[in-house]
């Protein structure tokens, strides 16, 4: 049986849990000084969300497959770094934002397949124009191992990968050229939050992911109560088309998520279903710093 690579899992599964909310209400200071939000946001000051996933397929039933968890803050290095630096830009806001996420394999579906991996991802973020600056990638799968970043600046991703295993092996690059606002597959979810979620909206959002930059077409399709490790709660399922022709991921498949149909909208679950079985992702915890609690 194949199975799809870590990387395009973590493209797919996550794409749906990396974590944080939206980036609120923007306003300008008395004296037309820097423009930045009324407030931080939870997340901002700490926040984590754990998930696993299970994969079924005929008479294997809901077997584990992986660990996520992800995790937000500002980045203090760029906090100082910025506050320091006179060259920048005016409605910069003076840190940078941090995401993190991490996935491994785990449990009788990883002996079963002997399929051993873990992938972490980092990306810098400046909050008041929520842009994406710098995508750090480790992906590792039994004795393979690659390093990876990519870096956003006048309108062009450039992209470099690296074997850690042989560093005199030429490294592979790509770049791309994209206009507006373009994300990677922590912060496309980040953004994905900001928006309205109302029921039948379509909109689509610019993934960057190896140097390759994907036009994401994204559905609200459904409303839908659940029982989560949040309690029961409202939910608004979301679809987006990473699967097909010129998309992030080529082949047959189907992409859904469910957030809570609130403020925070936290993804509570999402299921894929591809030509290799259904991947059923569940939140399983879900904390805060006692900060953020305040807010």
């Amino acid at each position: 049986m194949k199975f799809q690579t870590p990387k395009l899992l973590l493209l797919t599964l996550a794409l749906v849990f990396a974590n944080a909310a939206a980036r609120g209400a923007y306003a300008q200071r008395a004296g037309g000084s820097t423009t930045r939000p009324v407030h931080a946001h939870s997340f901002e000051r700490g926040e984590e969300l754990v998930y696993v996933a299970e994969f079924s397929r005929a008479l294997l039933k809901k077997l584990d497959v992986a660990d996520f968890r992800f995790i937000a803050g500002k980045d203090e290095r760029m906090e100082k770094a910025n506050r320091a630096d006179t060259n920048v830009d005016a409605g910069a806001a003076d840190y940078s934002l941090k995401l993190t996420g991490d996935v491994s394999s785990r449990g009788f579906f990883s002996k079963l397949f002997n399929l051993h991996f873990r992938e972490r991802i980092e990306s810098i973020v400046e909050p008041n124009t929520f842009t994406v600056q710098k995508t750090k990638r480790v992906d590792e799968q039994g004795k393979r191992s690659r390093t990876s970043e990519s870096t956003y600046s006048n309108g062009k991703v450039f992209w470099i990968e690296r074997d850690p295993n042989n560093p005199a092996r030429t490294p592979r690059t790509a770049s791309a050229a994209f206009t507006g606002q373009v994300q990677d597959i922590l912060s496309a979810i980040y953004f994905l939050r900001t928006q309205p979620l109302e029921l039948g909206r379509s909109f689509e959002v610019a993934i960057s992911d190896s140097g390759r930059v994907y036009q994401i077409p994204v559905r609200v399709v459904e409303k839908k109560r659940l029982k989560t490790v949040l309690g029961r709660v409202e939910t608004v399922r979301v679809d987006p088309e990473v699967y097909g022709p010129n998309r992030m991921i080529a082949g047959d498949g189907q992409f859904s998520i469910w957030l809570t149909n609130d403020n925070r909208k936290i993804p509570v679950s999402a299921r894929i279903k591809t030509n290799y079985g259904t991947f059923d992702i569940t939140l399983r915890s879900y904390s805060e710093s006692r900060s953020a609690k305040s807010i």
